[in-house]
């Protein structure tokens, strides 16, 4: 089919989403930091400033930004050699902080975390009305599951310099959830307050259709009968009415602006297919075209080989 076999749809993971730039600089990163010399590195450092230090800062495109980068990055000596190199640099100074987190996630434990800390705390001091530096230090605090009195004031110092900053959101879900600090019902209450007071286009809009594909995960790593009965979840009334919330406007033309919003529609795909609404789901694939997220995709299986499978469902109908 034509619409399987155009290239501009085809399938295709790309943590940088729409980011043209970002997209560049990734590849050109992947091409020259492999061989570890000094001239690699001062050239990757370059590439990397002439993206994130801009006269005018989107906080929203700088968090993805720095995000993307922080684990691209994560195995990379760069972060560490350009924070060493400009320690006024803020942009080197969270790019190492979050690489350095980024890392320590992926191994169940941070080899630094006053280095992480103290490099936010640096950026914080150099640059007071960016978010970025906070995000990092709430991602730490939550890995180091620290009470919940700390983590909702770095929560907080990120909303008072971004008030919809979505990394921060995603976090907190996170951390109140019952696999880390919290409880179901932490989550319920956490999920009310932001539907009651986000706009439907804030670059958090995502955090209530999040935690239900969440609790569905949960439910299909019961397995056995659960699993087996786990799409009854989107029959429930709280996670149908945000499947409804989300179907009725995030894949019109121009409704979300932010930098993670094919994220979000990713997301709103996945869910829509989970619920059977495939007749839903085909316009929001038709918006994402082939620009695919691991998450929640990779949960089944092979992200692409799960998104194709997908979208050949919803639009076929099968």
């Amino acid at each position: 089919m034509a619409f399987l076999s155009s290239r501009r749809r085809r399938a295709r993971l790309a943590p940088e989403l729409d980011d043209v730039a970002l997209k560049r600089l990734l590849k050109s990163l992947q091409a020259t930091t492999s061989t570890g010399t000094i001239a690699t590195t001062d050239l990757c450092t370059a590439q990397i400033s002439r993206l994130l230090d801009q006269e005018t800062v989107d906080w929203d495109r700088r968090t993805h930004q720095l995000s993307v980068l922080a684990f691209s990055l994560s195995e990379s000596h760069v972060p560490r050699a350009w924070a060493t190199r400009e320690p006024g640099n803020v942009s080197a100074l969270v790019l190492f902080a979050w690489a350095h987190l980024v890392r320590g996630r992926s191994q169940g434990n941070l080899e630094d975390a006053d280095a992480i800390a103290k490099s936010c705390f640096r950026a914080a001091e150099l640059a007071p009305a960016d978010p970025t530096p906070w995000v990092v230090l709430l991602g730490l605090a939550r890995l180091e599951r620290r009470n919940q009195s700390e983590v909702f004031g770095l929560w907080n110092e990120v909303l008072n310099r971004d008030r919809w900053n979505r990394e921060a959101y995603l976090s907190m879900l996170g951390y109140l959830g019952p696999e880390e600090m919290g409880s179901r019902i932490q989550v319920l209450d956490f999920v009310d307050a932001v539907r009651a007071r986000t706009p439907e286009n804030a670059a958090c809009a995502a955090t209530e259709l999040t935690a239900q594909v969440l609790q569905y995960h949960s439910v299909l790593t019961l397995g056995g009968v659960e699993a087996l009965m786990a799409r009854k979840h989107w029959t429930h009334a709280t996670a149908a009415q945000a499947l409804d919330r989300a179907a009725g406007n995030w894949a019109r033309p121009d409704f979300f602006q932010h930098a993670a919003a094919l994220a979000d529609l990713n997301l709103l795909a996945y869910a829509l297919m989970a619920a059977e609404r495939r007749g839903e789901a085909r316009p929001v694939f038709e918006a994402i075209g082939g620009t695919v997220t691991a998450w929640p995709w990779r949960v089944d299986g092979d992200p692409l080989s799960e998104f194709e499978r997908a979208r050949a469902r919803a639009t076929n109908g099968l």
